[in-house]
């Protein structure tokens, strides 16, 4: 929440330098203040999941969020009841018409397949293309973001030799972002994917800003220069035993997997994990809500 001062306080300029929420007795005095409408498209299997890491994560603020929840119609998933789907899901068609502050599209187990070949390729393809006009800001997650970028700026994704499974150190790049306001200068957060976009592809596409990067891992944070698009290649929302579960599901089905990098008490997956990223994981969460949902966006949803 921002602090109020009196609008002439010498310390005004510096905190806002430092990209701390000042805000003056005058505009305090004439704020509309309104819920934050965050439109949520799950692609996970594990729909429950994967809403209820996401909500943690949207809920650790003082902020007023309403939250609607988003599935597709030209695929239906398996692995959850569809009583759940019909009690807490909307379809595009339904909310085609509404505007909002703040969407997150989730990553999905599809990343081995060429884009065309998902089934619900096409649908996201209209979500996607829906959000430059009824969405503030939007944040892509894992295999989301790198179809966000495809779709977006036209930047592939890329195989890896074998699954790119841990925790791994990020350095921020640009300090002074606010998405990454609070930051240590090393954070750590967890991957799981099978495929990655390049840092030199980031580069060289106009528009795009690479905010954090690994050393091991890769790209992780990129933004549109107009900070609408917002696409994060991990997964700073994910459970203390996620990877765990991961690994031990893999390991029953006799696929190969090795251990994920840097999680398990002394790599020994009889031993538990060391949760290294929950701080950072939140506050990356927050300040996109923060700074580039709550601080921008209109009053009146209609002007998005």
């Amino acid at each position: 929440m921002p602090i109020k001062i009196p609008d002439s306080l010498p310390a005004r300029a510096t905190l806002e330098g430092e990209n701390i929420f000042v805000m003056t007795e005058y505009r305090a005095l004439h704020q509309d203040i309104r819920p934050l409408k965050v439109l949520i498209l799950n692609l996970m299997p594990t729909k429950i999941v994967t809403e209820t890491q996401i909500l943690r994560k949207l809920s650790n603020t003082p902020l007023q969020v309403q939250v609607e929840l988003l599935r597709t119609s030209s695929y239906r998933s398996q692995h959850i009841d569809e009583d759940h789907l019909e009690s807490f899901y909307t379809t595009f068609d339904q909310v085609r018409g509404r505007k909002y502050d703040g969407m997150i599209i989730t990553g999905a187990p599809v990343e081995n397949l060429d884009f065309t070949q998902v089934e619900y390729w096409d649908e996201l393809c209209e979500i996607m293309e829906w959000t430059r006009s009824h969405v503030h800001s939007t944040l892509h997650i894992c295999w989301g973001a790198q179809a966000g970028l495809y779709f977006h700026y036209g930047v592939e994704k890329r195989s890896l030799p074998e699954k790119l499974f841990g925790v791994f150190d990020h350095r921020v790049l640009k300090p002074n972002s606010p998405l990454f306001r609070g930051f240590d200068d090393v954070f750590q957060a967890p991957h799981s994917r099978y495929t990655e976009v390049w840092e030199s592809d980031i580069r060289s596409t106009p528009g795009l800003e690479l905010l954090a990067v690994s050393g091991d891992a890769g790209v992780f944070a990129v933004k549109s220069e107009d900070s609408r698009q917002f696409f994060i290649t991990g997964h700073p929302e994910y459970d203390p035993d996620t990877l765990a579960r991961e690994y031990f599901r893999d390991r029953e089905k006799g696929l190969q997997i090795h251990v994920p990098y840097n999680y398990f008490t002394g790599d020994d997956p009889c031993r538990p994990p060391i949760v290294r990223w929950r701080s950072a994981g939140q506050l990356l969460y927050t300040n996109w809500l923060n700074y580039y949902v709550y601080q921008t966006t209109p009053y009146d949803l209609n002007k998005v």
